[in-house]
């Protein structure tokens, strides 16, 4: 029988490089923040994440809830995904947005919208290789780029622009060297969208550069004031030079159901089900079913949740009017980004906003260096509560 070794032994677990240079997840400092808060006994109210507070449409889980027995589903599913799953995304983006896919050349089923956006990097990157990320953008897109070991050049994004990337100020050695970038519209976490003419520049940018692009379009589906969010796949030339990334998760609210999509360029779909292929043993079928019966039933509870979502950001920007906060109204997605008072950093003000009103927001400088001066809100709680939230920041006379 072997003995344990000796507590003092100097044996130890080495982490690989690639996990030391994986950022810090920051929504996890935010969660910590709140959860001692609460566990004090404040009655927090949590405007800092992104997680859809509504539940999933009934006639969705109904679905799954017939499907779960089939005994097909019970085996191995194909590991690329049922064939009628891919059918139905096609079919939903013929319908939406004129866009033809070949199901099963140019879709791919992703473990949810996340993991499709970090895998890419490790298909497409050498080390070395630069990646173009915008600034402010969603922290997972530099958890791909690393464990890929390549390296991060940021596209600022700034109001004056309208919160789109400057492709003329990077500079031509990046350009060159540039193997990926990612654009993100409607954005997380500026809620700007983006025009037709900006994915027509992008597809020509990447298109004379060699520059795959990675449009993720996790909120495609939230437009505000009549207007439409637009898919870089509808523009001319897009499936040749890049992929959208879309998810079930914010259309739907089935975000804890991990089902999402890679679309366009047939290459770029082709690597990522030979990633996956190493990775995993794909969804669950009856997920499948249920996300198949989603995107081809009546649209309703889309266009319901979309109306819900504007109406929440109106009373939230009626009540920011009212205690002096100017702030540009959300264009699209589930969150509205606010300027911080300029004698604060970005957070300052949200730990001032959680120890002194209980509202958590989250500080832009966690969405990169060009995040700072601004902190994002999340439109995942009612009307009344949102209201709350504002009436409570202005008992503390930090504005006006």
């Amino acid at each position: 029988m072997n003995s344990p070794l000796n507590p003092t032994s100097s044996f130890r677990i080495e982490a690989a490089d690639r996990m030391k240079r994986l950022p810090t997840q920051f929504f996890a400092s935010l969660v910590s923040k709140v959860n001692r808060q609460i566990a004090a006994g404040h009655d927090v109210i949590n405007l800092g994440q992104g997680n859809p507070d509504r539940p999933t449409p009934a006639h969705i889980v109904s679905a799954l809830q017939e499907a779960t027995p089939n005994p097909a589903y019970h085996k191995y599913s194909p590991f690329s995904g049922f064939t009628f799953l891919k059918e139905a995304i096609a079919a939903r983006y013929r319908e939406d947005y004129g866009v033809s896919l070949d199901p099963e050349t140019e879709v791919a089923i992703l473990f949810g919208g996340k993991t499709g956006l970090v895998e890419i990097s490790q298909c497409l990157l050498n080390s070395g290789d630069v990646c173009l990320v915008p600034d402010p953008g969603y922290p997972d897109y530099w958890s791909g780029v690393e464990l890929a070991g390549g390296r991060m050049v940021f596209m600022p994004l700034k109001e004056d622009n309208a919160f789109l990337p400057d492709y003329s100020a990077l500079s031509a050695d990046d350009v060159n060297k540039a193997k990926l970038m990612f654009i993100n519209y409607p954005n997380n976490p500026t809620a700007a969208c983006a025009p037709d003419s900006f994915y027509d520049d992008t597809i020509r940018f990447a298109a004379a550069n060699g520059i795959v692009v990675a449009s993720d379009f996790a909120y495609g589906a939230i437009g505000f004031d009549g207007k439409r969010p637009v898919s870089f796949l509808e523009r001319p030339g897009a499936k040749e030079v890049g992929v959208e990334f879309y998810t079930m998760s914010k259309t739907y609210n089935m975000a804890g159901w991990r089902v999402g999509f890679a679309l366009g360029n047939a290459e770029v779909v082709r690597l990522i089900n030979l990633i996956q292929d190493h990775y995993y043993v794909s969804l669950f079928g009856g997920i499948q079913a249920a996300a198949a019966h989603a995107l081809t039933s009546p649209q309703d509870c889309v266009r319901e949740l979309n109306a819900v979502y504007e109406s929440r950001r109106n009373a939230l920007f009626g009540a920011l009017s009212r205690i002096g906060w100017e702030a540009t109204p959300s264009a699209g997605s589930f969150f509205a980004w606010l300027p911080v008072p300029k004698r604060y950093t970005s957070a300052e003000f949200a730990d001032l906003l959680l120890t002194e009103a209980n509202v958590m927001v989250a500080p832009g400088i966690g969405f990169g260096t060009h995040g700072e001066g601004y902190v994002r809100v999340g439109l995942l709680s009612s009307e009344a509560r949102l209201e709350e939230a504002v009436e409570r920041i202005g008992r503390l006379n930090l504005f006006g």
